[in-house]
């Protein structure tokens, strides 16, 4: 059985093939279309994947589709009747799902299987089940408390909820406009960034600030209550109007004037998303607290945009009651496509669990032939390593800023040592000098560590593991002078974890830079620049290195200088 699973109704375009019950392929269309964060129809991804699993058009018997455009309705409707002046854009949005959404696929469904011809079926998936209870079917949990947490699906922003085996109940939601997501993204664009887009640098500007400032103020806007429910202070907000502006005149009575896009930060502004930051994480360790009395699991799945929030994640690990946490590489609306998938799977069809995504490298990849034969064709001078890793070690631990393009493509928005741009986490001015001539992007943004498993102890307060860089911890305090370009302002990191049977060559380089520096910890971030996606094939990592100040690419067997 050949499942086609698909989002591409908000952002995040994303397609995947799962066969039997194990994902063979899941590739973002931004990568091959690069075009950030594309609602487009994933086209590109959807042949993509055919070709990589090797089969056709034909050889699909579902599709399962990441939401359920009139799901409900009725509350929507209720929302649009008690809040006349919503009604006009209400109705847009719900077209733009219900007709415009549909009609993509109808041309695609008709495009590939004329009139008269047998299709597959298809399945609309409602968008938080595609979240929470798809990334439970695909975690290492036998039961585990479910929480999604995003901006908005079709009408819930936070889902609560169990998974059992092959089952998932739901214990509650909070429904639009009382919604996590808007609230930090309010935040987001306060501080001058794009929301919706980049609540990561409102992540990364936190720390800088003092969050008692606005603590208080900044709290009272938003409510949990005993069962779950989410209540924001609509007043200060403007995004349930459904336009483009998030934060309303009281919104900046109470917290002062909002940053211009390329301004200077003022300490408002760092106060501001340091208050967001701390409550946000404040009012989702409560629903965990919630979760774990409900169910006393030991394990949580959390998924949705919220969950990419890797230092709310963090305190999750250190504060709550659960054991560990499971959020997917793809946590956010790119994963729903692997979630509606394996929801119809193990869900609705009712297959027994077969698959753990523990593996984020599951795109496409290249050979080192066709990468030598690009490589000839461009006129490039390189140079063949039998030992790349070892070839690597040794640039870094020389000083060199490196990109590292090596098999099979991650899936997610974090670079995890196949698509990454690589440095020597010691050497004390390197994070500004990757953020200045590399990245082009603001200077106090941090930089991530990737250490293998066993060395994970030495340097990072994290018992856990961390394989997907999405949990922030603390650098040991008598580590953090060792280790300074991946160690930001507050002492704290977003850790990867690598083993050695997920990822062998990327994990032999961070050993052979160790044995090097008796540091065995690499400088992680992804290989792009500041708007663009990260690259998928080698043609893009030729142009991206070629673009920016970085010193050598390590693609395939071969390196490349300038």
């Amino acid at each position: 059985m050949n499942i086609l699973g698909l989002n591409y109704i908000f952002h995040d375009s994303t397609a995947c093939i799962v066969r039997d019950g194990k994902l063979l392929v899941a590739i973002e269309e931004e990568r091959l279309s690069r075009d950030k964060h594309t609602t487009e129809f994933p086209r590109l991804c959807i042949d993509k994947c055919l070709e990589v699993a090797g089969i056709d058009y034909d050889d699909i018997d579902h599709i399962a589709v990441s939401i359920r455009p009139a799901h409900m309705w009725k509350e929507k409707l209720l929302y649009g009747l008690q809040n006349l002046r919503h009604i006009r854009p209400l109705a847009k949005r719900e077209l733009a799902l219900a007709w415009g959404k549909q009609r993509r696929l109808n041309t695609f469904l008709d495009t590939h299987w004329p009139q008269g011809q047998p299709r597959p079926q298809v399945h609309y998936i409602e968008h938080h089940l595609s979240h929470a209870a798809g990334s439970f079917f695909v975690s290492p949990y036998e039961q585990a408390a479910l929480l999604g947490i995003d901006g908005s699906g079709e009408w819930a922003t936070t889902w609560l909820g169990e998974g059992r085996r092959n089952t998932v109940e739901c214990f509650g939601q909070s429904l639009f406009p009382h919604s996590l997501g808007s609230f930090y993204e309010a935040a987001t664009e306060f501080c001058g960034f794009r929301p919706n887009y980049d609540e990561g640098k409102t992540m990364g500007l936190a720390p800088l600030g003092d969050p008692d400032r606005f603590h208080e103020a900044v709290g009272q806007l938003v409510s949990v209550n005993g069962e779950g429910q989410i209540t924001i202070d609509l007043s200060h907000f403007s995004y349930q109007d459904q336009g483009w502006q998030r934060c309303a005149p009281k919104f900046y009575a109470a917290f002062g004037a909002p940053r211009e896009p390329d301004g200077p930060f003022e300490q408002h502004h760092l106060d501001v998303a340091a208050a967001f930051q701390r409550v946000l994480e404040d009012r989702v360790l409560e629903l965990c607290e919630l979760l774990y009395e409900k169910t006393h699991a030991d394990y949580l799945v959390i998924a949705g945009g919220v969950s990419l929030n890797s230092v709310m994640n963090g305190r999750i690990i250190r504060e709550s009651k659960f054991r560990d946490v499971y959020v997917m590489p793809a946590a956010g609306d790119n994963g729903t496509a692997i979630g509606a998938a394996y929801y119809l799977y193990n869900g609705l069809l009712g297959h027994e669990r077969n698959f753990v995504h523990d593996n984020p490298f599951v795109g496409n990849e290249y050979s080192n032939d066709e990468i030598i034969a690009l490589l000839k064709e461009c006129k490039l001078k390189h140079e063949v390593h039998e030992d790349i890793s070892a070839a690597a070690a040794d640039l870094l631990h020389q000083g060199n800023i490196i990109g590292w393009f090596q098999g099979r493509m991650e899936i997610g928005p974090r670079a995890l040592g196949n698509r990454s741009i690589l440095a020597n986490p010691v050497i004390p001015d390197m994070k500004d000098k990757i953020n200045a001539e590399v990245k082009h992007r603001e200077a106090y943004r941090p930089f991530a560590p990737s250490t293998t498993i066993e060395a994970k102890d030495r340097f990072f307060d994290l018992e856990v593991e961390a394989p997907f860089m999405l949990k922030v911890c603390n650098v040991l305090p008598d580590q953090r002078e060792r280790i300074p370009a991946v160690t930001h302002v507050d002492g704290s990191a977003r850790l990867q974890t690598v083993r050695r049977e997920t990822n062998e060559r990327y994990y032999d380089l961070i050993f052979a830079l160790g044995e090097r520096s008796g540091v065995p910890v690499v400088l992680n971030t992804s290989f792009n620049i500041q708007g663009e996606p990260i690259v998928e094939s080698p043609r893009d990592a030729i142009r991206c290195f070629f673009s920016n100040g970085l010193d050598a690419l390590v693609i395939g067997n071969c390196i490349v200088r300038k």
